[in-house]
């Protein structure tokens, strides 16, 4: 058996000419028109017209390529999208073409929800499909919501955003995370798993006690249809009379692609600003080598029964998931129809209602 390594996520256009294509992939069969897209196109101005998912996943590959190198039993690392080049399919073509009988592959997504989990667990078997039977194994790795190689960087984040502020002590953390439809969130352990990720996150920090805001970001869809709240922009809103200043922490996400750029950075930076509320943002976890060296514990939990750490009460995420885990029905009453959602990932879907950017 020929074993891989396989980086999976949303995708994003690597320049001005990419992103109207890039848009129609997301909103594709969504009866979305170009005026609309245009209108979402124009937030990637502020950020010469492209995305920084790609050049973050291309260092992400690069570190786990470095770690993976050090074994001897290495493994050949690669890349898929679903949205945009490299896409997933032509990369599991070229996987087979090099011999590969089994690749294990990470979602760049910590947490549970069909967005998160169990559309790329779709992604995974249409592209094997597509490819036919001289495809790969294709084994999604679980979810890292409450491993020590993701929540120990976190917190070290939000220590450094902490010595950044005028008064550590009483700074308010808000944690935020890409908002669903309720009735995904009801069919997931999102909104358990985010909860119990950021009181970990206050425990390693050693302030167990330290008072802490879960909230959410990025909205998109028909207004009509409920979603995750508070939203960050009116949270701050809400506590500017009880607090000076906050440190935000994008627990939802592992690397400052454009969701955080864009809702954090800029819009949630400017509501601060107008308020008159300090606003601090912590990095995400991105390349750190306790991240990466978590990926392949990950893998080794799979390929040699490595036993799974985690923090907490719940235990380790199941290898492979539960199969009716994240069943997200969009056609039910309520459901209304899966935006462009890519929880952990790049793309805030707002071309189907919000105005967010997508990538």
């Amino acid at each position: 058996m020929t074993d891989a390594f396989c980086l999976l996520s949303f995708g994003g256009p690597d320049g001005p000419d990419d992103v109207l294509p890039f848009l129609r992939n997301v909103t594709r069969g969504r009866n979305v028109p170009d005026d609309r897209l245009a209108e979402v196109a124009e937030q990637y101005d502020l950020f010469g017209g492209r995305s920084p998912i790609n050049d973050q996943n291309r260092a992400l590959l690069s570190a786990i390529e470095a770690e993976l190198a050090h074994r001897e039993d290495a493994l050949a690392v690669h890349w898929g999208n679903r949205n945009w080049t490299p896409y997933l399919t032509d990369t599991v073509r070229e996987m087979a073409d090099a011999g590969v009988t089994r690749a294990f592959v990470l979602a760049t997504s910590a947490f549970s929800s069909y967005s998160g989990c169990r559309q790329y667990r779709e992604d995974l078997a249409k592209a094997a499909d597509e490819v036919g039977t001289e495809a790969p194994e294709l084994h999604k790795l679980r979810l890292f919501h409450n491993h020590p190689g993701f929540l120990e960087p976190v917190a070290d984040r939000v220590r450094d955003a902490l010595g950044r502020c005028d008064d550590p002590d009483a700074a308010r953390l808000v944690f935020t995370a890409h908002s669903i439809p309720l009735s995904m969130a009801a069919t997931s352990d999102y909104e358990h798993q985010l909860r119990g990720a950021a009181q970990l996150v206050v425990e390693l920090l050693g302030t167990p006690d330290r008072p802490w805001d879960l909230v959410y970001q990025s909205r998109s869809g028909p207004p009509q249809i409920p979603w995750l709240e508070p939203d960050v922009n009116d949270h701050l809103r809400a506590i500017v009379d009880e607090v000076d200043e906050v440190v935000v922490m994008p627990l939802g996400f592992v690397s400052d692609h454009m969701e955080v750029m864009f809702d954090l950075d800029t819009q949630a930076a400017e509501t601060a600003a107008e308020i008159g509320l300090g606003f601090v943002r912590a990095a995400t976890v991105g390349t750190d080598p306790r991240f990466v060296s978590m990926i392949v514990e990950l893998i080794d939990e799979v390929r040699h029964g490595v036993p799974a750490r985690f923090l907490g009460d719940d235990g380790p995420w199941p290898d492979p998931c539960p199969e009716n885990h994240c069943a997200y029905s969009p056609g039910r009453p309520g459901g209304g129809r899966p935006a462009a959602v890519a929880i952990g990932d790049d793309a805030a879907g707002g071309t189907t209602g919000a105005g967010r950017p997508t990538a």
